[in-house]
């Protein structure tokens, strides 16, 4: 079971009333008629109640006064006139309500999407961050869809206070003691209940922890790519038997939750019961002393009736309102989690083609938060400008980080990354990361068609310049003779007619986005992994005279297929324990030699013969 020990310290960073305010001006900024539609449903809803409450007693008031028929017929006519005409009106406002609001909401998510793809990279990797967004989305897209539904709330408030508010005044001509009752009871129930409420916002990381497990296990049973290894090694039982353990827990999370809230039902039970039936025996007392009318007592039967409701419903509402304010406060949580990079707030820096680019690690180490120990330890690295530089070095030597720290992904946590000799910190992140291009070990293959995965845009596309790239990566003949050529698309995950690249061909795809992309320094980080070793040196070898002067870095486990590179780091461990071009490491016969030394023999047993090296 999840820990929930710090669950209970947790409180919303923004109240009730801070997070209504928060929605208001959403609508005040964009959607003022979401805010009028409240006012005037609310409006509507009381009028339609007041015609309800006045309609018998008149009626028979005008009985006991024996009125003629004709005025009797009028005034039924002229009720049911009204309540149809009002009637009418609210339906329509009530079906025309939603586009407004819908849109609020899609803002909302728009935001949180916004968010996702910008926040600084080390933020996608926070698990603080990752809970935060799970409570967000369920606030934005789950079963409660805060983000919309507080609208009805607010309609609903306006409602109950207007229609309390009436009611009062035609309580007035009863004992003054009968509304401070309800009023008392109304207060004291609105705390019970709000006290109660929070239970579910305390105990919402645990809630969202179940949640996303569940969430990960059916994403991953669904997910296509994994259906040869669901079967092959028969997972399928064992999926189930983790899914049903996480459902049995957060089954017992949900049961917790229902005995706290059933002391909030049992506490509006009891309000319930003092307000309405202190209050009927009052009115029935009154009527056995002729002390009302037949007309009077019904319309104070109806008025009690109703009052308690309005109170009722506020207690009701304000209670709701309280909850969808708490996931709305979890929205603005994670909209207004902090960056670590500087992005508008930073320095302006486009790139420039004509210029060089020098990178420069200066005494960086990098240790990944809550890790024991560094995984890159004091590395001093300059990449010139124009320079091929190959990083190698076995799995979890550092590589990867080594290139996330290039790219600006992550700031040192010791020591300093330049650019041209000026610290990255200071730049608008996001303008750094337009100086790369980079095909990464866990590319990002879209379901769209051929040409807006290579261009990453659906216009201003340059023919030319997309031929000229799925050429040099050798895919342009596959394109040729596909149907649809360039719109055909890819995956079939959301197109019956799309199409499914092997792994060396979505690799080759990556790598005519990095150059169709054209930025002055290209990263690769293992991209011709899925590629068999002569495959991949033929590739990088034509790689070698596309990428014309631009600064490039190679990562790649086989050693020999980066020996056309000008300089070769080896790491180890976190550090750069060799430096140097392809013969003077073999000629120094240290590490690098002796794992080329294995991979030749490896190649030439796997290849029949036919060395990579």
């Amino acid at each position: 079971m999840a820990k929930t020990s710090n669950n209970k310290t947790q409180k919303p960073k923004y109240n009730m009333w801070q997070s209504s305010a928060y929605m208001i001006a959403i609508a005040l900024k964009s959607y003022k008629s979401v805010l009028v539609l409240c006012i005037v449903l609310a409006a509507l809803s009381v009028g339609l109640s007041l015609l309800g409450l006045f309609i018998a007693p008149t009626i028979l008031q005008l009985v006991e006064y024996a009125v003629p028929l004709d005025q009797l017929i009028l005034t039924i006519l002229l009720f049911t006139g009204a309540t149809l005409v009002v009637g009418a009106v609210e339906s329509y406002f009530v079906v025309n309500k939603k586009w407004g609001r819908i849109a609020i909401r899609f803002k909302v998510l728009s935001d949180i999407h916004d968010k996702i793809s910008t926040t600084s990279y080390p933020n996608t990797e926070n698990q603080d961050v990752r809970k935060k967004l799970e409570k967000a989305q369920i606030s934005v897209s789950g079963p409660s869809q805060a983000t919309e539904t507080i609208w009805n709330t607010f309609t609903d408030v306006l409602k109950n206070i207007a229609g309390f508010v009436i009611y009062i005044a035609l309580l007035t001509t009863l004992e003054l003691w009968i509304i401070v009752l309800a009023v008392a009871t109304t207060v004291i129930g609105f705390f019970i209940s709000n006290y109660v409420n929070r239970w579910g916002y305390l105990h919402r990381d645990e809630e969202a922890d179940y949640s996303r497990r569940m969430n990960y296990i059916g994403e991953n049973a669904r997910d296509y790519t994994l259906a040869k290894d669901i079967r092959i090694f028969d997972m399928k039982e064992w999926l189930n038997d983790i899914y049903d353990s996480t459902l049995r827990l957060y089954q017992a999370f949900i049961k917790r939750g229902e005995k706290v809230y059933i002391w909030g039902n049992i506490a509006d039970v009891i309000l319930s019961f003092a307000r309405n039936g202190i209050a009927y025996a009052y009115l029935i007392r009154l009527v056995l002393s002729d002390a009302l009318s037949a007309s009077q007592f019904l319309l104070y039967f109806s008025i009690i009736g109703g009052f308690t409701a309005w109170v009722s419903g506020i207690l009701s509402q304000f209670s709701t309102l309280h909850k969808q304010c708490l996931d709305i406060s979890a929205v603005r949580e994670f909209l207004e989690y902090p960056e670590q990079f500087a992005f508008e707030d930073g320095q302006p820096i486009e790139p420039d083609a004509s210029k060089p680019y020098k990178i420069e690690l200066k005494n960086v180490s990098f240790r990944y938060p809550e890790a024991e120990k560094d995984t890159l330890i004091n590395i001093n690295l300059e990449i010139n400008p124009g320079e091929k530089l190959a990083v190698l070095g076995l799995n979890g030597a550092g590589k990867t980080t080594l290139v996330k720290l290039i790219c600006g992904f992550y700031d040192p946590t010791v020591g300093e990354v330049l650019m041209n000799g000026e610290n990255i910190k200071q730049y608008n992140r996001r303008d750094y990361y337009k100086h790369f291009s980079a095909v990464f070990q866990d590319f990002s293959v879209l379901a769209t068609n051929i040409s807006e995965n290579i261009t990453q845009s659906d216009e201003n596309i340059i023919q030319e310049k997309l031929d000229d790239c799925a050429e040099k990566v050798g895919l342009l003949n596959k394109i040729d003779n596909l149907p649809q050529k360039y719109e055909t698309h890819v995956t079939k995950r959301v197109f019956e007619d799309g199409i499914d690249f092997s792994g060396g061909e979505l690799q080759r795809l990556m790598l005519a986005r990095a150059l169709y992309k054209d930025a002055p320094i290209i990263i690769l980080d293992e991209p011709t992994a899925a590629l068999d070793p002569i495959a991949e040196s033929e590739l990088y070898n034509k790689y070698n005279d596309l990428t014309g002067g631009r600064t490039s870095v190679y990562i790649s486990h086989r050693l020999a297929s980066t020996r056309f590179c000008d300089r070769i780091i080896l790491i180890d461990e976190g550090q750069i324990i060799e430096e140097g071009t392809h013969d003077s490491l073999i000629e120094k016969g240290g590490k690098y030699a002796q794992l080329f030394d294995i991979q030749s023999h490896y190649y030439r047993a796997d290849t029949g013969g036919v060395s990579n090296g």
